[in-house]
């Protein structure tokens, strides 16, 4: 079957109406352009996102149905919380993004990550200029979890995470929604539902409801001293 899709100019970083993304496959957009750091964020101003593999062409997507977590609404089961209160790991923000990065590309082999040597550099561009941060989780001095994402106002967008201890990826993001959510934040956009993410509070969204959410606080600034350097002092509770 043929695909008929918009293909971005090079000098326009505007996208097409998500309300135009394809059925089939769910949520494909646009296709072309570039990632310059003016591209990604008014991709995710509009709830659009880069996935694409290494030997294919750049690739924007906005599905039908997103995965939400509400900050105050994550679910930490007793587990967790008891395991975290026994593990010494300690949590910071924005400390090694580009190891976070590319520790999520690693774990999933070239074959299936689409975190592409030319994704990371990226999203390094964006981290440096202030919109993309990093979460990490440390076992003494070892990286043993983490996440990264994008900031649009008082949205979070969730791009990928790891975890090469048990809960590491979880208690990253755990804290992070306490801290986010004390901080003005008001949702954590995951993109794709799976039952891991419901597992820890998040919701399907519309397109639609997504969106006038998005609208509604990308603007919104959220409280001075975001994003923090640390957050190994926030208890746990």
């Amino acid at each position: 079957m043929t695909l008929y899709l918009p293909s971005l100019a090079q000098d326009d970083v505007r996208f097409p109406p998500v309300t135009e993304a394809l059925d089939h496959p769910d949520g494909l957009l646009a296709i072309g352009g570039d990632l310059s750091p003016a591209r990604l964020m008014s991709a995710y101003r509009n709830g659009i996102f880069p996935w694409f593999g290494e030997d294919d062409p750049l690739l924007w997507w906005s599905p039908s149905e997103r995965a939400i977590i509400q900050p105050t609404e994550f679910h930490a089961s007793r587990s967790l919380q008891k395991a975290a209160r026994k593990s010494g790991m300690t949590v910071t923000l924005n400390q090694a993004f580009e190891r976070v990065i590319a520790i999520c590309a690693e774990i999933r082999g070239p074959e299936q990550t689409w975190i592409t040597h030319e994704m990371q550099a990226a999203y390094c561009q964006l981290h440096h200029q202030g919109d993309a941060h990093s979460v990490e989780v440390w076992q003494g001095n070892t990286l043993v979890g983490g996440l990264y994402g994008v900031s649009v106002g008082a949205i979070f967008c969730g791009e990928s995470m790891f975890s090469s201890t048990t809960n590491g990826s979880k208690f990253a993001l755990w804290q992070f929604s306490q801290y986010f959510a004390h901080q003005g934040g008001q949702y954590i956009d995951c993109q794709m539902m799976t039952p891991h993410l419901a597992s820890l509070g998040a919701q399907p969204w519309s397109r639609h409801t997504f969106i006038d959410a998005l609208h509604a606080h990308r603007d919104r600034p959220i409280a001075d001293g975001y994003p923090p350097q640390r957050l190994a002092d926030w208890r746990i509770t």
